[in-house]
């Protein structure tokens, strides 16, 4: 069955990365739909919004909007009225509940989740220990991580630990080859919660051989080869079972999905639950 597109028009006063995720969410429910995404960001005054209307207009479809500023929100609704085209304001029902709920007015300030306070200096800093403690560098410093991410070549650990250090966690990753040993220091971690991802040979294959193909190397190598990728799965696995490591299989696992599967342990290790 051919998918149905259709536009979908983005529109935010800040970077849009609430309006892109909620809308993602949202098209992601429904199967055989593919959405042509018109990302307009940091819309902030009239003329903009008159670029975004003119935008609509050629390409009809769903607008959803996070804007807060209520002249700017009045025109692109009556704009949309005008075109007949629907327009979701994504954040009202969630800020209206907030506001009867807590008894006080929001601040209708554009990018207020972008503040440059201590959760985001936090968050830098998390970026760079992540890209520091890459691929097992930097192992005498472990133990300031609040995660480590233990696995194979291509079982999504750097995409993982940048989405976690997005969050504010302190990242690194350890790969598991075999034939050459962990780092010591594994085994002498106290704070970090020490995670073993694993994944299906099949998958990690593709995985390997499209990585291959963007940089233009040869496809034939062991690295690929399904013998030595299953018993390379095979002697990760042999590693965790000696460890009491956690152990998550991220096959068919989105890195957001793996994401949230450690921050629950990781909370559940602060507690100090077993």
């Amino acid at each position: 069955m051919n998918s149905r597109t259709f536009h979908l028009h983005l529109v935010s006063d800040a970077t849009g990365e609430t309006v892109i995720t909620v809308a993602r969410g949202a098209v992601a429910q429904f199967s055989d739909v593919e959405a042509i995404e018109h990302l307009w960001s940091l819309v902030r005054s009239e003329k903009q919004l008159k670029r975004v209307l003119s935008s609509v207009a050629a390409n009809p479809g769903v607008v959803m909007f996070t804007l807060v500023d209520a002249e700017l929100r009045q025109k692109l609704q009556e704009g949309c009225r005008e075109l007949d085209v629907p327009c979701v304001p994504l954040l009202d029902t969630v800020i209206a509940t907030l506001s009867r709920y807590l008894g006080v007015e929001s601040q209708n300030l554009p990018g207020s989740q972008h503040v440059m306070d201590g959760h985001y200096i936090d968050r830098i800093e998390a970026v760079n220990f992540a890209v520091l403690h890459d691929d097992g560098q930097a192992a005498r410093s472990l133990e300031e991580a609040d995660i480590v991410l233990v696995g194979v070549s291509r079982s999504s650990k750097t995409p993982t630990c940048f989405y976690l250090a997005n969050r504010g966690f302190k990242t690194a990753n350890v790969p598991v080859v075999p034939g050459c040993p962990l780092p010591p220091e594994l085994d002498q971690l106290r704070s970090p919660l020490v995670v073993g991802l694993t994944c299906g040979a099949n998958q990690l294959i593709d995985i390997r051989r499209n990585r291959l193909r963007m940089i233009g190397q040869d496809e034939e190598t062991e690295y690929v080869d399904p013998a030595a990728v299953s018993e390379e799965v095979k002697h990760a696995r042999r590693v965790f079972s000696k460890t009491d490591w956690p152990v998550i299989d991220v096959t068919r696992r989105s890195i957001e999905e793996t994401a949230a599967a450690i921050l629950q342990l990781h909370a559940k290790h602060v507690d100090g639950d077993p």
